[in-house]
C-alpha cells in the first residue's frame, strides 16, 4: 500500500492546502463572526467567472495575467457587495446568494458553446490539487504573506469594505489551486468545528482540522483512485464533528 502513494504528487497538494489554511482559516472565523457564511461561495464563483473570461481570452492559465483577471474580477465582486450591503442591508446575505447564482450561471453560458467546457467547469469547482506544482505555489505563498501581515496590522479595524477586498484576494487563488468546493470547506468547516472551544484554542484546533483533513484526504485519494477534492471536503467534515464532540456543550 506504500507503494502507491507518490510523495512527489502528494507534498506540493498538501503545500498547496496549507497555503489556502494560512488565510482561509482566520478568514473564515471572522466570516462567521460577521454573519456572512455564503460570502465565500460569491466571491469564489465570481473569481471561477474572471479565470473563465480569461480563458477564452487564450491567456496562459499559469501567468500572472490570469490571476489579474480572476482577482479583478473579485475585487469587482467586493466592491459590489459593499455597496449592496450599505443599500440594503436587511437583505445582505439574499443578496450574496443571488450574486452567486448569477456568477454560477454566468459561467455556463460562457461555456455552453466550448467543447471541453464541462471539463473546465468541473475543475473550477472541485480543483485539480493533485496536479498542483511547486512552482505554482510561488505567486499564492507570496500573496498569503502579504494577506496575513494586512490581518496582523489592521486586526480589528478593518472595515467592511477592507475585509471583502482581502477576502477576494485570497480566494483568487485559492480557487485555482484547489477549486470552489475547498475554498467554501477550508474556510467554514474548521471555524464551525471549533466554535464551542475556549478562544485561544480555536485557530490551533482549526489549523489542526485543517491540517489533517488535507493530509488524511490526499493520501486515501492516493490509495483509491477517488476525486481528491471531494474527498478532502468529507475528511475535513469528519474531523470537524470528532473536535466539535470532544468540546465543551453549548449552554443554551
Amino acid at each position: 500500500m506504500t507503494d502507491a502513494i507518490d510523495l512527489s504528487i502528494i507534498l506540493p497538494a498538501l503545500l498547496a492546502g496549507l497555503i489556502v489554511l494560512a488565510t482561509h482559516v482566520p478568514l473564515g472565523a471572522q466570516v462567521l463572526k460577521r454573519g456572512i457564511v455564503f460570502i465565500d461561495l460569491a466571491i469564489a464563483q465570481i473569481a471561477a467567472l474572471g479565470v473563465i473570461l480569461a480563458g477564452m481570452a487564450d491567456l496562459d492559465p499559469q501567468g500572472w495575467m490570469m490571476q489579474a483577471a480572476a482577482g479583478s474580477a473579485a475585487v469587482l465582486g467586493a466592491f459590489l457587495l459593499t455597496w449592496t450591503e450599505k443599500r440594503w442591508p436587511e437583505v445582505q446575505e439574499a443578496q450574496i446568494g443571488v450574486l452567486f447564482v448569477l456568477a454560477a450561471t454566468g459561467g455556463l453560458l460562457l461555456l455552453a458553446h466550448n467543447p471541453h467546457g464541462g471539463e473546465h467547469l468541473r475543475d473550477l469547482l472541485s480543483g485539480q490539487i493533485l496536479w498542483v506544482s511547486y512552482p505554482q505555489l510561488l505567486l499564492p505563498a507570496i500573496g498569503t504573506v502579504a494577506i496575513l501581515l494586512a490581518l496582523r496590522v489592521f486586526q480589528e479595524r478593518l472595515s467592511r469594505l477592507g475585509f471583502y477586498l482581502i477576502f477576494a484576494l485570497a480566494v483568487t487563488a485559492s480557487v485555482q489551486l484547489v477549486g470552489v468546493y475547498l475554498v467554501f470547506a477550508s474556510l467554514i468547516v474548521p471555524s464551525l468545528g471549533t466554535r464551542n472551544h475556549a478562544p485561544s484554542r480555536r485557530l490551533p484546533l482549526a489549523f489542526g482540522i485543517g491540517g489533517g483533513g488535507y493530509a488524511i484526504g490526499l493520501v486515501l485519494s492516493t490509495l483509491f483512485d477517488l476525486p481528491s477534492g471531494a474527498l478532502i471536503v468529507w475528511c475535513l467534515a469528519g474531523l470537524a464533528m470528532v473536535v466539535y464532540s470532544l468540546g465543551p456543550k453549548h449552554s443554551t
